[in-house]
C-alpha cells in the first residue's frame, strides 16, 4: 500500500530554535547566543529563583495526589493571576467582569483566544504590529483570521512610528481584533508612552475596535504595576470588552513549565460566565485541563506575602541588570566607534532591533560565532558583561563594512 503522507510537504523549521542548534554545534569558546528569548544570569544560566524554590520544597514535602486540575486551571493560580494585571482592588474584579484561565504558556493564551475570538466575533480580523512576534501571525492565522498589518516602528529611526500606527488603526474597520504588546514589546523593545497609551485606547474605543494585550514581560521594564499600565487604563476606559494573554515564562523564569493564563473583560458577570463556558468547551476539546506543578509554584509565590516581596526583589534584579547591560552595550559600541548605536538603551525588555541587515548578521556568526536572528533582533538578556566587550567589538566591526 502506498503511505497516506507520501505527499506531505517539508515544513522549513522554526528560524530561532534552528539558530540555536546551530550555536550549540559550533565548538568555538567565544561563541555567544542572542536569539533565544531567554534571560540568563551573569554565569549563562537560567536562574532558579530563590521563591520558587522554597514553593518547590514544600510542595515536595507535602507530596499531594496528582488529580486533574478544573478545565480552566488552579483557582488560586487565576486569582492572584487577575489581582496582578489589574491590581487587588479592581472594580472590574469585584464586579466579576474578568475571567482567567490557566493556559498551557503564553502562547497558549494566544491560541485559546485566537480559537474564542474566532467563533464569536463576525468579523475574522485581526490587525498586528509591523513587525511583531512571528507566531502572532501563525497562531492567529492557523485558525482562520485574516492578519493584517499596521505601522509600528521606523527602521530609519530606531524608534516607533506612532503618527503611522494612529494613521494605520484609523482605517480599520469596526470589529477588527487589534494585537498589542503591553510591555517590552517583542522584537523592537520600541513601547509606547503613558500617553501614547491613551491616545491608542481613546482611538479604539471611538473606532469600536476590539483590543487584545499581550503581556509576556511584565515586570521586566519598569515593575510589575507600571508595566500594566496598557491594561490598567482600558479597564478605566469606557471600554467593556477586550483580553489578555499573560506569561510567567520570563518574570518566574519557569520557561519549561509553560505557565500562561487569559483574561477576558467582559461587561457583567453573567456575560463573563457564559464566555468562560465557551472558553472551556474549547479546551476540553484541546488538552482538557491544564497541568498542576507550574501553576502551584506561581500560586504558592504570589499568594505568600513573604514568598511575594521575595519574588519581587529577584525580579528586580533581574530588570535592573537588563538595563545595565543596555547601557553597557551601548558605552562599548561608542567606544569602538559605533555610537549610532545609543537607542539600544531607550528601548526596554530582553529584546532589541538592533538595525544590524541579514549579511551584517550573516557575519557575526560566520567570523565571530555571535548568533543573532536574521531581523537583527538581539536579546539582550543573553548578555553578560564578560561578553559585552566581545560582543561591541564584533558588532562595531560588521557596522562599520
Amino acid at each position: 500500500m502506498p503511505s497516506f503522507f507520501a505527499d506531505v510537504e517539508l515544513v522549513p523549521g522554526d528560524p530561532i530554535l534552528g539558530l540555536t542548534e546551530a550555536y550549540n554545534a559550533d565548538t568555538r569558546a567565544t561563541k555567544v547566543n542572542l536569539g533565544v528569548g531567554i534571560y540568563y544570569d551573569e554565569g549563562g544560566r537560567i536562574p532558579v529563583l530563590k521563591a520558587v524554590q522554597q514553593v518547590e520544597r514544600a510542595l515536595a514535602e507535602q507530596s499531594k495526589p496528582r488529580g486533574y486540575l478544573p478545565i480552566d486551571g488552579m483557582p488560586d493560580y487565576t486569582r492572584a493571576t487577575r489581582e496582578l494585571l489589574f491590581g487587588k482592588d479592581s472594580p472590574l474584579i469585584a464586579e466579576g467582569r474578568a475571567a482567567t484561565t490557566q493556559t498551557v504558556g503564553g502562547s497558549g493564551a494566544l491560541r485559546v483566544g485566537a480559537g474564542l475570538l474566532k467563533k464569536t466575533l463576525p468579523l475574522g480580523r485581526i490587525a498586528i504590529s509591523n513587525p511583531s512576534w512571528e507566531n502572532h501571525r501563525a497562531v492567529f492565522g492557523a485558525v482562520g483570521f485574516e492578519v493584517v498589518d499596521y505601522t509600528y516602528f521606523d527602521n530609519a529611526t530606531h524608534c516607533l512610528d506612532f503618527d503611522g500606527m494612529l494613521a494605520d488603526l484609523g482605517k480599520l474597520e469596526a470589529g477588527t481584533v487589534v494585537l498589542l504588546h503591553a510591555c517590552c514589546h517583542n522584537p523592537t523593545g520600541a513601547d509606547l508612552s503613558p500617553e501614547q497609551w491613551k491616545r491608542v485606547i481613546a482611538l479604539l474605543h471611538e473606532r469600536n475596535l476590539f483590543p487584545f494585550i499581550d503581556m509576556a514581560y511584565q515586570g521586566f521594564d519598569k515593575g510589575i504595576d507600571e508595566d500594566a499600565l496598557a491594561i490598567r487604563l482600558l479597564a478605566e476606559s469606557g471600554i467593556r470588552n477586550f483580553v489578555v494573554a499573560s506569561s510567567y515564562s520570563k518574570s518566574f523564569s519557569l520557561y519549561g513549565e509553560r505557565i500562561g493564563a487569559f483574561t477576558v473583560v467582559s461587561d457583567n458577570a453573567d456575560e463573563s460566565k457564559r464566555v468562560q463556558s465557551q472558553i472551556k468547551r474549547l479546551i476540553r476539546a484541546n488538552y482538557s485541563s491544564p497541568a498542576t506543578h507550574g501553576a502551584a509554584l506561581v500560586a504558592g509565590v504570589l499568594n505568600s506575602t513573604e514568598l511575594r516581596a521575595q519574588w519581587e526583589d529577584e525580579l528586580g534584579q533581574m530588570r535592573t541588570r537588563i538595563h545595565a547591560l543596555r547601557a553597557g552595550l551601548v558605552e562599548k559600541l561608542a567606544a569602538k566607534g559605533a555610537p549610532e548605536f545609543g537607542f539600544i538603551q531607550q528601548q526596554a525588555g530582553m529584546f532589541s532591533y538592533s538595525g544590524l541587515s541579514k549579511p551584517q548578521v550573516d557575519r557575526l556568526r560566520d567570523e565571530f560565532g555571535i548568533y543573532a536572528v536574521g531581523t537583527g533582533r538581539i536579546c539582550v538578556a543573553a548578555l553578560s558583561t564578560k561578553s559585552l566587550d566581545y560582543v561591541a567589538e564584533a558588532v562595531a566591526t560588521v557596522a562599520k563594512d
